[in-house]
């Protein structure tokens, strides 16, 4: 069974590791030991360098703050296979200091803890393509993953890990609207969520894109098309747009600023 250690039991490594702890023989670590040991058929280890020498497959789950004082020790141990979850450090700078040509890249949005997280992965130039695939079946025990090239990473956050985000905005808005209508709060979010859920669902089961079926639901002088007017004249599209750019193009000066370390 392949050996995965965890460096970094917060939040994402501590979803990510309980998603797949029943699959692979997992190890952790962390400095606050208490985060270690709440994450069940896990082994904790009490240092870096013993994770580190036991693992076959390290996932560096740490803040990215937080790397550039573990470079020097993971340098020691190059020969290892690597997966970063650490937002806005690219994969030339983990290749160049850890002195390592296997390493994936993970950018996974918060949903990992209900194992429903949506997954950008790229990998170095001269990955093993088995370890690539290995990375790529890790990241699908907590939920989907796309392959895509690191450049479009920026643009992977703008439209899922940072809109998430808006979609709970989204959510909060239309339940406002409930109740403002009579319907209360709390029964208002579950209509809400529910309402998206069945959207994606007939998406997915479609095969048509979102206007066509949007086209669908607006019938002539109805209620939608008055909806859909509000939105338009309130500038909701061009405000979606607007924050998925902002998010990618702040993601790529934080990739810029982690090359220049």
């Amino acid at each position: 069974m392949i050996k995965i250690g965890f460096l970094g039991c917060g939040n994402m490594g501590g979803s990510i590791a309980n998603a797949i702890n029943n699959d692979y023989e997992v190890y952790v670590f962390d400095k606050d030991q208490a985060k270690a040991k709440a994450i069940s058929n896990v082994t904790v280890f009490s240092s870096e360098s013993e994770l580190l020498e036991k693992s076959d497959i390290i996932i560096l789950a740490v803040k990215p703050q937080i790397l550039p004082s573990l470079y020097p020790l993971l340098s020691e141990f190059s020969t290892k296979k690597y997966i970063s979850i650490a937002a806005g450090v690219p994969l030339e700078v983990l290749e160049r200091k850890i002195n390592c040509k296997n390493i994936v890249r993970f950018m996974p949005n918060i949903a990992a803890k209900s194992k429903a997280a949506v997954t950008a992965i790229a990998a170095t130039e001269n990955a093993d393509k088995e370890f690539i695939q290995t990375a790529f079946d890790i990241a699908t025990h907590f939920g989907s993953a796309f392959m895509l090239d690191e450049n479009l990473f920026p643009a992977f956050i703008g439209i899922s890990g940072s809109a998430i985000a808006y979609v709970f905005e989204f959510i909060h808005a239309l339940a406002m609207g409930g109740t403002d209508q009579g319907i209360s709060y709390n029964e208002s979010v579950k209509i809400a969520t529910d309402t998206l859920q069945s959207a994606v669902a007939l998406l997915k089961d479609s095969k048509e894109n979102p206007v066509e079926l949007m086209s669908k639901v607006c019938s002539a002088k109805g209620t939608t098309i008055k909806g859909m007017n509000e939105l338009y004249s309130n500038g909701f599209d061009n405000a979606v747009i607007k924050a998925v750019i902002s998010a990618s193009e702040k993601s790529q000066e934080l990739e810029k600023l982690a090359k220049e370390m």
